[in-house]
């Protein structure tokens, strides 16, 4: 089962569906969450009614509706920066000792298919990066990596979309990372249960129709598990959070010669099991949009 965002008039709406159906949550199941954060975040386990509501009254295909991101208000965005071994070469730096922690703003999130935008007086060296996104299920303070993925309610699609030349000349990667609509998530997320490792999935990335990054979770420097367990002794992880896993080889700075992103370039980042995240980049100049 996958769980996703319509975006509609009155807000997200939490969908259902599978290989054949889908199904409007709140519309199949009065009483239930609107949204996947207020499903993360309530007491009542509520997954097997949407399995049989999906079951039985979904409709055929996939929803043809505009997508919110997959998550919509999570507390924190973490990203974990040279998480791969090959991105750590591209990058110039030697692989970490330790997880490389950032923040993303939560306003920077979009949904799968919305448009990718900035001011080319802002940034004009932007970049994708293809990551495996955890959303964390229960709150998580000091969990061993033996118990880590207990925590995790689901898994999705990250583009931790980056400006280089203001990661370049900043030493907090904060901004670079967090400008609006700089984090697309989606198109859905898989329950934890269906995807019983989370080191064992391929990850790619397309720009135009072109390959870009082909790897697999398994070349992670720190597991899921290292990441939950390392950040939690630190901080609380609560219900909805949302952990970006670390990008692979292949990102455009790196490539020779360099690939930036431009307006009309679309984005394909897929990874095992979850799906495609698709948008498309536009540009603005002085502000306008």
């Amino acid at each position: 089962m996958q769980l996703g965002h319509l975006a509609t008039a009155a807000g997200p709406t939490l969908f259902a569906a599978d290989a054949s159906r889908w199904v409007d949550v709140p519309d199949a199941l009065p009483g239930a969450p609107r949204t996947l954060d207020a499903l993360v975040r309530a007491d009542a386990d509520w997954l097997p009614r949407i399995q049989h509501a999906l079951a039985t009254r979904g409709t055929p295909g996939f929803p043809d509706a505009p997508l919110a991101p997959a998550v919509t208000a999570p507390g924190m965005i973490v990203a974990i920066g040279l998480n791969y071994a090959d991105h750590c070469r591209e990058f110039g730096v030697e692989p970490p000792t330790a997880p490389v922690v950032f923040a993303k703003h939560p306003s920077s999130l979009a949904g799968h298919g919305a448009d990718v935008v900035w001011d080319t007086t802002v940034t004009d060296a932007v970049d994708w990066e293809v990551e495996l996104g955890v959303v964390i299920g229960a709150a998580a303070r000091d969990v061993s990596p033996e118990t880590a993925l207990d925590y995790v309610f689901g898994y999705t699609i990250v583009n931790d979309v980056t400006a280089r030349d203001i990661q370049k000349v900043e030493q907090q990667w904060v901004r670079s990372k967090s400008l609006d609509t700089f984090c697309p998530v989606g198109p859905v997320v898989v329950p934890a249960a269906s995807v019983p490792d989370p080191q064992d999935l391929a990850v790619r990335a397309r720009v135009n129709g072109v390959a870009m990054q082909d790897s697999s979770t398994k070349q992670m420097i720190f597991s899921v598990a290292e990441i939950i367990s390392v950040l939690s002794r630190s901080f609380t992880l609560q219900p909805g959070d949302l952990i970006a896993t670390g990008t692979p080889l292949g990102v455009g700075a790196f490539r020779t010669p360099p690939v930036r992103l431009a307006d009309g370039d679309v984005m394909e980042l897929e990874i095992e099991g979850i799906g495609t995240l698709v948008n498309t980049c536009r540009t603005t100049t002085g502000g306008t949009r």
